[in-house]
């Protein structure tokens, strides 16, 4: 079996060594991602000559990967289910049972006979490269998988392993924890021999459902609203409303590129700069804050490149908006634990106007409505506004305005993950071509700098590369 240059050995369905039987329900945090496409990530790891050749890796290395992935469900118990919604039950929940076939986390092994060192490049490629690194993430009418995963050898070089995960399920900071706890077993395992190695404690998840308290009475509300987006969206699923089935969205490879960018410490250093030198002229009746945080900066920075590099290509673009979400487990009265697995974020549009990206002060006006947001968020809770987002959606919507949304966190700490042969040499959030969307990661030499993904059209890439490299260079 063959496809856009992969070679499948093998598909297993990896189990929990597990016998219990669980049911965990989703919260009002989870809903509003029931049918949002997979969040797809791709990490990549050079290996030793020996360790890349195929026969080495197959028969050594992959059930070292299958054991300590089994291992890691035990942890995970909810990971190796699906989502189902019952007739009899008013929201959908996650079920695990063990004497289902059909239960457990699909692996894909796999051999590519692309050029590694070209995969792992920063500079623009095909979009559709990374896309052969991904696996597939089941989803029907009745049932949806919450995870999936593609391990892909290049051999004489290294491997990537490409993870599918369902959103409603799992947040970015939870499907990260996941995957340094998996990282971290099979390092043991491959480290010192163990068979079932002990997971440290703040890797461990944390299910308890009953933390969450419904005080602003949110599940209905933003039921409703989904419902309601839902059937404006895809009519013809009115009357369907318990379908898992992911909606559509078609990631955009025609004539797109993907490509990563760095800021670094310094360069976050000149953009605070730069925006605080001229705060008070548009903010004159507020003070000035001592410093903006590397996201506030990073976003209004990327997203300025990328409007204008649009209105060079597609003149008629020249609107557009931003969305981000906000963890809340820290934010919640009471706060809930670090470790809470699930979803626990919200999403605040900022109060920009659609012409704001491309003026020529548009940093400063971006940058002010981003912290601003974050500042009210802080000050007034994470329930501020939220009613209103659905229908600040649909009104954008309506007058073309094209919305910018993020995925990732530099704080996630992703080039952490050690499988046993080190830091990735990469860490690509892939889904972001299912969207305008720009991909957050730390930085992979741990500076405090960031990297910024991008899949867009091929000549605007060109123009916002430009743009993003000549902006860095004004002192």
């Amino acid at each position: 079996m063959a496809s856009n240059n992969i070679k499948i050995h093998k598909h297993f369905k990896v189990v929990p060594t597990s016998s219990t039987q669980i049911t965990t329900p989703l919260t009002y945090f989870d809903i509003f991602w029931l049918r949002f496409h997979p969040v797809e990530r791709v990490f990549f790891y050079t290996l030793p000559i020996s360790q890349s050749h195929p026969s080495f890796f197959f028969q050594k290395l992959v059930p070292k990967f299958k054991s300590s992935l089994s291992l890691t469900l035990q942890h995970f118990l909810p990971l190796a289910g699906k989502i189902v919604w019952p007739s009899d039950s008013s929201i959908p929940f996650i079920q695990f049972n063990p004497n289902d076939k059909d239960d457990g986390v699909s692996l894909l092994i796999a051999e590519s006979d692309l050029d590694f060192n070209h995969v792992i490049e920063n500079s623009p490629q095909e979009a559709s490269l990374s896309r052969s690194l991904i696996p597939y993430l089941e989803s029907t009418d009745c049932f949806a998988s919450v995870i999936s995963i593609q391990i892909t050898l290049f051999p004489k070089s290294g491997f990537s392993i490409g993870i599918s995960t369902h959103h409603a399920v799992l947040d970015g900071k939870s499907s990260t924890t996941f995957i340094k706890a998996w990282a971290y077993l099979c390092n043991k395992m491959i480290k010192t021999e163990e068979e079932s190695p002990t997971l440290l404690q703040e890797l461990e998840p944390f299910f308890n459902r009953d933390i969450i308290k419904d005080t602003n009475e949110l599940e209905v509300t933003l039921t409703n609203n989904w419902m309601e987006m839902m059937t404006k969206l895809f009519p013809n699923d009115k009357g369907n409303e318990r379908c898992l089935k992911i909606l559509p969205f078609e990631p955009k490879l025609k004539d797109c590129v993907r490509a990563t960018f760095k800021l670094t410490r310094e360069d976050l250093n000149k953009l605070n700069k730069r925006v605080l030198s001229t705060w008070e002229i548009f903010n004159k009746n507020e003070s000035k804050p001592t410093n903006l945080s590397s996201f506030v900066l990073t976003c209004a920075y990327s997203l300025v490149c990328i409007a204008k590099a649009f209105q060079r290509v597609e003149k008629e673009k020249q609107k557009f908006s931003f969305a981000f979400t906000i963890d809340c487990r820290s934010r919640l009265e009471p706060p809930i634990p670090n470790n809470y697995f699930g979803n626990c974020v919200l999403g605040h549009f900022i109060d920009t106007q659609p012409l704001d990206f491309v003026k020529e002060d548009s940093l400063n006006l971006v940058s002010k409505s981003i912290y601003d947001i974050v500042k009210m968020i802080k000050e007034k809770g994470v329930f501020e506004g939220v009613n209103d987002v659905f229908a600040k959606y649909t009104c954008l919507a309506s007058e073309g305005v094209e919305i910018f949304g993020v995925a990732g966190s530099n704080r996630f700490g992703v080039y952490e993950t050690d499988f046993g042969w080190g830091r990735p040499e990469k860490v690509e959030i892939v889904s972001i071509d299912r969207g305008l969307t720009i991909g957050l990661a730390d930085s992979k030499d741990g500076n405090g700098g960031i990297e910024v993904g991008l899949v867009l059209n091929e000549d605007v890439m060109d123009h916002f590369r430009n743009l993003f490299l000549e902006g860095l260079s004004i002192d």
